[in-house]
């Protein structure tokens, strides 16, 4: 079985790094990810030993010296399944990675179960990503959290949602940025109110 590799935007909300940061990374050479074309266009696709290297840069790593940065990456990438990896650098460097991996691969998983809760239907919403079963945009979701409201608040406007499906939202959407125009978000120029007083959840399809 091929393992899964990911795309730079999913890379990013796993390690929770930015996603200029993953391309500068990139672009720099410091990882090299594997590419695939199609007609013109090339996708690139990092490894999850990749994905743990850049949360190894968001949880300090970056202030190394590049050259240093280089070594690790390459080390995590030979030994995949350490818990450590040491770099010499005049006195030998060890990078703790056990954290590193165990965040991203818990961070994976979220992104699978939102994966599997999450659709986009052309039929549905004009395609936007909904809550599967619902009209719930995901992205109404996520700039409620973002604004503010309590994901237990949100639940009690939209009985059709859990916790786990509101705090997804925000992954969800890093993960798999919509391209081309932007989408029409009708609920983004109103003022913010409690979800509680929000009529119930549009019902399921």
């Amino acid at each position: 079985m091929l393992a899964r590799t990911y795309t730079p935007a999913q890379a990013s909300a796993v390690a929770n790094l930015p996603l200029k940061a993953v391309h500068k990374l990139i672009d720099g050479r410091l990882i090299r990810p594997g590419r695939s074309q199609i007609g013109q266009k090339v996708q690139r696709f990092l490894t999850e030993e990749q994905v743990i290297y850049l949360r190894l840069e968001a949880e300090g790593v970056r202030l190394l010296p590049l050259a240093t940065r280089r070594k690790v990456a390459k080390a995590i990438e030979a030994s995949p399944r350490s818990d450590s990896v040491s770099v010499a650098e005049g006195p030998a460097l060890v990078v703790q990675v056990k954290a590193a991996r165990q965040q991203v691969s818990r961070n994976l998983q979220r992104l699978q179960m939102a994966e599997e809760m999450i659709v986009c239907d052309p039929e549905i919403m004009r395609g936007a990503p909904v809550y599967r079963g619902t009209r719930i945009p995901v992205e109404l979701v996520a700039t409620m959290l973002e604004q503010g409201a309590d994901a237990g608040e949100i639940v009690e406007g939209y009985p059709a949602l859990d916790r786990e499906k509101v705090e997804l939202a925000p992954l969800y959407l890093r993960a798999f940025p919509r391209r081309g125009r932007p989408a029409q978000r009708p609920w983004a120029s109103q003022t913010p109110i409690r979800t509680s007083t929000m009529p119930d959840a549009v019902g399921a399809q």
